[in-house]
């Protein structure tokens, strides 16, 4: 049996949810990982950012729409099971725990490698260990002091990126050459096309741009502790097209005129070049105390994220129990201490395990973005077929263009998953994503019991009585098997 339901604390104001949508989107993703996205499509890669963009906002909606409905903290994962089934809440809150869990691994081991780059003769265990204590210590104190501290991470990126879209494009305007390059839009074209290797090219960078926006759903796990829910989440979710065309459309158009697309990336982060070019001192070291910011503000958030699913799974009998239990401060303190736990282990393992394994490993995530995705627009389907059925009260934060835009956006996620298996270097993410969910259905089948087979009856914020309705026959529709 699940133990009494504990309470988070709301200490989430408008302006620490609205940075965290903010910094959600800027990441070694933007920084490093657009290089390999230009060299697959060229300048092509602006389409596939908007494309791409335009299909994360409508999941975004959905899941606005559904966080203000049912502002708890277990988001999506209860979504999924209350309107898909218990399975599937199962299946997507462990996926995205797990993805959680990879990705700061990977962002605590690129922190380690960037201290490195300032202090080369101290060994990275020491920098590890020291960022993983001191971001467990800021979970624990609570959550006001987590997006207080998100907020500052934010803010340093979003005025590194305003930077570089004001430099570079004072560089345009005013003709400066840089590395006997005449920058301009011309670059946009002139090296090739505006598709240089053609529709094929921009399907192939999908599978890097998807990756880089993977995250933004964790806007959705603050509606448990947001102190007002209504106000925050909606203002968080409607400024994705802002920062899709602000942080890569333009900040990528600006870069890719000033220099020709096939020379981004060529000679390490296509952003230390726009700082070379502006004369800025030491620019690499610039750029180096960024991506520590980058990857900080990650890791931060991925203990939050991970941690407050974690907390959803065991109030739906899907965790274990202790999950659920949050210290006097309003925090669950132990799923943050498991997290930790994951990323000593996660070190350790990224320092035997051979590189190639290991990327095996975190292809996982990408998938694990797709699938949440797809599950945050099914749950929302299933959600808006049910209101309508049973004559509920309407959305007070309706997604648009229903539901037209979410059959898009569920068509451009398969598209996704069929490109994951139709290149070669991806594919293996198909193969270890499909493992993964056989072994967490093998695990719910095995352990799950209970209340952990019903679906969560959820809470509409604007009645203390739960959505399920009480109806017999849906009754023994929602109890599992």
């Amino acid at each position: 049996m699940q133990s009494s339901p504990a309470v988070l604390s709301r200490g989430l104001n408008v302006r620490h949810i609205r940075f965290m949508a903010l910094g959600s989107a800027i990441g070694t993703g933007l920084f490093y990982g657009s290089a390999s996205a230009i060299q697959a499509a060229g300048p092509a890669v602006l389409l596939a950012y908007m494309i791409a963009g335009a299909a994360v906002f409508m999941v975004m909606r959905s899941l606005g729409e559904m966080a203000v409905r049912h502002p708890v903290a277990g988001s999506f994962s209860q979504y999924a099971g209350r309107y898909l089934g218990p399975l599937a809440g199962f299946v997507t809150g462990w996926t995205y725990v797990f993805e959680m869990a990879i990705v700061a691994i990977a962002d605590v081991t690129a922190f380690s490698i960037y201290m490195g780059f300032w202090f080369p003769d101290t060994p990275r265990w020491i920098w590890i260990l020291a960022v993983i204590f001191f971001l467990t210590g800021v979970n624990l104190l609570s959550v006001k002091v987590f997006g207080e501290l998100e907020f500052w991470f934010t803010l340093v990126k979003v005025v590194a990126i305003g930077a570089m879209i004001v430099g570079g494009a004072a560089l345009i305007v005013f003709g400066v050459q840089l590395g006997g390059q005449q920058p301009g839009l011309g670059h946009l074209v002139d090296h090739g096309g505006f598709m240089p290797n053609g529709f094929g090219g921009m399907l192939a960078a999908f599978s890097v741009v998807v990756f880089a926006f993977g995250g933004v759903e964790t806007i959705g796990v603050t509606a448990g502790e947001a102190e007002d829910p209504k106000r925050a989440i909606p203002q968080a979710v409607n400024t994705v097209p802002v920062r899709v065309l602000l942080f890569y459309v333009l900040t990528l158009t600006v870069l890719m005129s000033l220099f020709p697309w096939s020379e981004i990336g060529t000679q390490g982060s296509p952003f230390v070049q726009i700082f070379d070019g502006l004369g800025v001192p030491g620019a690499a070291n610039v750029l180096n105390a960024v991506v520590i910011t980058a990857a900080l503000s990650s890791i931060n958030s991925d203990i939050f994220g991970a941690g407050r699913v974690l907390f959803g799974l065991a109030q739906q009998g899907h965790a274990p129990s202790a999950f659920g239990k949050v210290s006097k401060r309003g925090v669950p303190w132990l799923t943050v201490v498991v997290m930790t736990g994951v990323l000593l282990v996660g070190v350790v393992l990224n320092a035997v395990i051979p590189e190639d394994v290991f990327t095996v490993i975190a292809s996982i995530a990408t998938f694990a973005t797709v699938w949440v995705w797809v599950m945050i627009l099914a749950s929302h389907v299933a959600m808006k077929r049910e209101i309508r059925k049973y004559a509920l009260a309407p959305s007070e934060f309706p997604s648009p263009l229903w539901p037209a835009a979410s059959i898009a956006a569920i068509a451009f996620m398969v598209l996704v998953i069929g490109v994951l298996g139709w290149f070669e270097e991806t594919r293996v993410a198909l193969v270890v994503g499909a493992a993964w969910l056989g072994l967490l259905g093998a695990a719910y089948a095995l352990w799950v019991r209970g209340d952990g087979r019903r679906r969560p009856a959820l809470l509409d914020e604007t009645s203390p009585i739960p959505v399920v309705a009480a109806d017999p026959a849906r009754e023994a529709v929602g109890s599992g098997r």
